[in-house]
């Protein structure tokens, strides 16, 4: 039987019901607690997909730089949660900003408690916050699959902080924010503060700009600034240390992609299941279509499990944007298309000679892309209706202006991430004990050499032996005039390679 608000008024805390601490235009009112337990429950899952990532992007690494690339990812947690709490849920999410970046109201989350925001009327402001700061996290840590094996961590450091911050913040502002120029690119005289925005713009339901375009674009801008990486001797190859931790990252991801995108409708409706759905619908048909077209192209029939886990992230990465807008029969065929056309892009670093290490521009920033703009073909209006949205479709319903609003927001978020995160490297690099790259040595001992820790203590003798004495060398200022064959003896194993 239903029970309508006031019914259930005895069993909820007065707070929620009292102006002195719900004061807000939007109050939180809610026939029970479903919403704010289900998105606290996505904020968990998400935030596990950076561990996920640390181990994704750790397998396909060398030995000697696997620990550092876990690390790298950990300190994103902690980076971006600081800077998240102080003001980049603010510049993200407050109310009372421009089209084009939102204020510091909300610094410090003051004022962000039981009243709801306009955008997400369901849930508590704190929900809000604690599940998009989530998203905050793992988009920075993203950008080291371009520049894995030649990250220095404390420069990086500085990178995330003044990346979230000019980057990130801007482009969430302007996708989902109520007033974002990009949500409302139709009619960008509505988004003033007497006027209501009109929400007809670029469709992205759970990152493919912010995330994925934004990411990816700064992966490219940050490996076409270091350059590729050393290689003296021209005998190490690229490989995969572990691929057990490759299918373990994958593992995690995927599992915290239901709440990433699933989590994105931020209340617990029948369109939240749909965007779960379609989530690994299309991860799955991906992974089958980068696995065979290796497997007949590249492969000389082998099944490649390297293969599967790429294509699994890929199709996890076009469906972002769209899981909210399209049917499963359109995520199988988002899916299909997007293993095979990430794996081609991550092929186009062979023609030009960037080293784009783990292919997160050729997976997230491609991917992003194409999904984006297939978003705006295969989105349909009875997939928003799920939840009461309205929508005008894409392409498929005859609104072929929507695609055009997807090309424009995409190719300005691609545009503003490669140039602001290239700037930023430029200024970082510039100031004392912040040079971006390590020096050549470091970089052939392996970047965990920064830790002084490493991801496994079983080295050869002989081989421990020379890199401690390159090591203590290098500490000293001498030259490590170490055989770099011996380097090659201890940083590699059997392994597979993707696209190197």
């Amino acid at each position: 039987m239903a029970t309508s608000i006031s019914d259930t008024t005895q069993f909820l805390p007065s707070a929620v019901f009292n102006p002195s601490t719900n004061p807000g235009a939007v109050p939180f009112l809610e026939n029970g607690y479903a919403s704010t337990g289900f998105l606290i429950w996505g904020a968990a899952l998400v935030f596990l997909m950076t561990p996920g990532l640390a181990f994704f992007y750790s397998g396909m690494s060398r030995v000697k730089n696997a620990l550092s690339l876990i690390m790298i990812c950990y300190l994103a947690i902690a980076v971006v949660t600081i800077q998240w709490t102080l003001f980049g849920f603010s510049l993200t999410f407050s109310e009372t900003g421009s089209a084009f970046l939102g204020n510091f109201a909300y610094g410090g989350l003051t004022g962000i408690g039981s009243s709801a925001l306009a955008i997400a009327p369901s849930v508590p402001g704190i929900v809000l916050a604690l599940y998009q700061m989530q998203f905050a996290v793992i988009t920075p840590a993203l950008i080291f699959g371009s520049v894995a094996e030649r990250i220095r961590l404390i420069p990086a450091m500085v990178f995330i902080f003044c990346w979230a911050t000019v980057v990130y913040n801007p482009a969430a502002y302007w996708t989902w924010s109520l007033r974002g120029w990009l949500r409302n690119i139709s009619c960008i005289s509505t988004t003033a503060l007497d006027q209501t925005p009109c929400g007809i713009g670029s469709f992205d339901y759970a990152g493919g700009g912010p995330v994925h375009v934004a990411s990816g674009f700064a992966g490219l801008a940050y490996c076409l600034f270091l350059g590729r990486r050393r290689n003296p001797s021209g005998r190490e190859e690229w490989k995969a240390h572990n691929l057990t931790h490759v299918f373990l990252g994958t593992a995690l991801l995927w599992f915290g992609w239901f709440a990433f995108n699933g989590g994105s409708a931020i209340s617990a409706t029948p369109r939240a299941g749909m965007a779960a759905i379609v989530t690994t619908i299309s991860a799955s048909a991906a992974s089958l279509s980068w696995v065979l077209f290796d497997y007949f192209f590249h492969n000389r029939g082998k099944v490649s499990g390297l293969a599967f886990c790429s294509g699994a992230v890929a199709g996890l990465v076009v469906i972002t944007p769209a899981a909210g807008f399209v049917a499963p029969w359109a995520a199988i065929v988002m899916g299909l298309i997007g293993g095979v056309f990430c794996n081609l892009s991550c092929r186009i670093k062979n023609v030009f000679g960037f080293d784009d290490s783990l292919d997160a521009w050729g997976v997230h920033g491609m991917g992003g892309v194409l999904g984006n703009l297939l978003t705006g073909i295969f989105a349909q209006k009875w997939i928003a209706s799920l939840d009461g949205g309205v929508i005008e479709g894409g392409w498929l319903e005859g609104n072929w202006k929507q695609l055009g609003y997807q090309a424009a927001g995409t190719a300005v978020i691609a545009v503003w991430s490669f140039v602001i995160s290239y700037l930023l490297l430029l200024i970082i690099n510039l100031i004392p004990g912040l040079h971006i790259r390590p020096s050549e040595d470091e970089e052939l001992l392996g970047t965990d050499i920064q830790m002084g820790e490493v991801a496994y203590e079983l080295m050869a003798t002989k081989t421990s032996h020379n890199l401690a004495v390159m090591a203590d060398r290098i500490h000293k200022g001498a030259a490590a005039n170490v055989d770099d064959s011996v380097l090659i003896e201890g940083s590699t194993m059997n392994g597979s390679t993707r696209h190197h």
